[in-house]
């Protein structure tokens, strides 16, 4: 009968949604709690050469870094910190003397898999437990898995992992590799498996390889709570009750329930981790979850556009993510050449010597609304709210660039509609190039307001009021009139938005006279 055993990575994997900043106070609890649990492999974090050194944060420049957090009493239980190849020199590691990690897990991409397994063969030289971590295993040939499994034998390594780095393994995928692993691989050597939840079969994969009949020891990877990039990871509270229940372990329940409630909680609240449609599509894509996450936070694509968009990469790109890469992307999509321009001229002879209003959909608007009123009521004002209609009696156009929005959009308003580029839409009043309304600042190259202001200095326009436009903030419920519209954004994302939206008004200053109407919150232009 197999014997299994759990390596909680919270502090390593959970770290990619708070950025490894645990705080070392409450690192110590969680290896402490883990301890108390009976969890037989706690991992403590990354070791790298490439940061400067934070006792808050759990990524480590050398092993005495790391023995701050780990219990006097260890209890028998083994300390691990994972090395992403080319991250941290050979010559930097100590000779192990159980003062620190008793292991080191080296994870590494296939094309370099020669050089990384190379460097496990010499740490395993100074005395560490060496666990083999590689990555995206569905990447693999057969050849190329059994080469690997090979070269693994031939210096005996601590552990050998199947890793489903993008959470798009099925059952039948996990099987064929770990009988492929158990045929060939030593019986001295381990089977680890390390998933993530993209698709929500972290957990059934875990049941279904621990029911497979071997003698192997086997380590399931685990994170309480599910912490980790994305839609996380097997959750360490369940597993080890399916395991209490049905393979005979005592694993202590409360301990776990103590660090959720008095520490993941919040980091919970603050950065959301966990299924989603986005993360299914970048799993169903074998593609890297940041991918899914740079789309996501767009906010202006469906989820058909993010498909699409996922079809659009090559299968080289898809394994490791490329900023640049997905943003060109994302505007080679959204830059459609589909325009409308027959109205362009009767646009133009319609503000010619006005004021532009434009109304977008924040808080404000609903807040300040007599003020609006008053001001659409003047002969010299020119109506246009941004990715829906404020109020059809007082907006003369609507400014969409958003598809969802415009998918909302009634159809009898579409004859006073603004769209852009990426838009298919048929029926409505101008529809002008994405591209050209674009700004230089990322977190908000294609805010839609900032879009409309650009058009509207195309046309000439040399006033603009404007209301609703009120910066964004981490609580939803702040940031839309209508709260149909609202979503949950990160902390860091509100702040480069709110930022990048001042610095792009501020320059359009120089083109306009710029007013705010309404009273914004997050952003001003003083």
């Amino acid at each position: 009968m197999n014997k299994v055993y759990v390596l909680d990575c919270t502090l390593r994997d959970g770290g990619y949604c708070n950025k490894w900043r645990f705080g070392f106070d409450n690192a110590k609890k969680i290896t402490s709690g883990l301890v108390e649990a009976d969890v037989e492999i706690v991992e403590c974090g990354f070791i790298t050469n490439k940061i400067v050194y934070s006792p808050e944060v759990t990524k480590f420049t050398t092993l005495d870094e790391a023995a701050k957090i780990i219990p006097e009493n260890r209890e028998g239980k083994i300390f691990v910190a994972m090395m992403n190849y080319g991250e941290y020199s050979i010559d930097d590691l100590p000779p192990y003397d159980g003062s620190s990690i008793d292991g080191i897990r080296v994870a590494y991409h296939k094309k370099n898999r020669y050089e990384a397994l190379d460097l496990c063969k010499a740490i395993k030289a100074k005395g560490y437990l060496v666990f083999i971590q590689a990555m995206v295993s569905l990447s693999y040939s057969d050849e190329e898995f059994l080469e690997t499994i090979h070269i693994v034998n031939d210096f005996e390594p601590y552990a050998f992992y199947i890793v489903d780095s993008f959470g798009m393994m099925k059952g039948k995928d996990l099987t064929r590799l770990f009988f492929m692993v158990e045929h060939n691989l030593k019986e001295s050597i381990w089977i680890g498996f390390h998933s993530h939840n993209n698709m929500q079969l972290a957990y059934s994969n875990a049941q279904q390889l621990i029911a497979v009949q071997t003698n192997r020891n086997l380590i399931i990877d685990s994170s309480i709570m599910g912490m980790g990039r994305g839609a996380g990871n097997l959750n360490t509270e369940l597993f080890v009750e399916y395991l209490n229940e049905n393979s005979g372990k005592k694993y202590q329940l409360k301990p776990l329930l103590t660090i959720v409630d008095k520490i993941l909680t919040r980091f919970y609240e603050r950065s959301y981790w966990g299924y989603s449609l986005p993360n299914y599509i970048s799993a169903s894509h074998n593609a890297h979850p940041n991918y899914a996450s740079y789309l996501d936070e767009k906010k202006t694509l469906t989820f058909e556009d993010m498909s699409n968009i996922f079809d659009m990469m090559d299968d080289d790109k898809k394994v490791s993510y490329d900023k640049a890469y997905i943003e060109e992307l994302y505007l080679k999509y959204q830059e459609k050449d589909r325009v409308q321009e027959e109205h362009l001229s009767d646009f133009a002879e319609r503000i010619a010597g006005k004021t532009a209003l434009i109304i977008a959909p924040g808080l404000s608007s609903i807040v300040e609304r007599k003020k609006i009123v008053d001001c659409a009521a003047r002969n010299e004002i020119v109506t246009i709210s941004i990715n829906y209609d404020y109020d059809e009696k007082l907006t003369d156009f609507i400014f969409l660039s958003n598809l969802r929005r415009y998918r909302d959009l009634p159809a009898e308003k579409k004859g006073k509609s603004i769209v852009t580029s990426n838009i298919p839409a048929v029926d409505v009043y101008l529809q002008v190039r994405y591209k050209d309304l674009l700004n230089k600042v990322e977190a908000v190259e294609d805010n839609a307001g900032l879009m409309l202001i650009h058009f509207l200095v195309s046309q000439g326009i040399k006033k603009v009021y404007i209301a609703g436009m009120d910066g964004y903030s981490t609580n939803p419920d702040e940031n839309y009139a209508d709260q149909k519209m609202n979503f949950y954004t990160q902390k860091e994302l509100v702040e480069k938005k709110n930022t990048g939206m001042i610095t792009v008004l501020k320059g359009y200053q120089e083109q306009v006279d710029i007013e705010f109407l309404t009273t914004p919150k997050y952003v001003s232009i003083d």
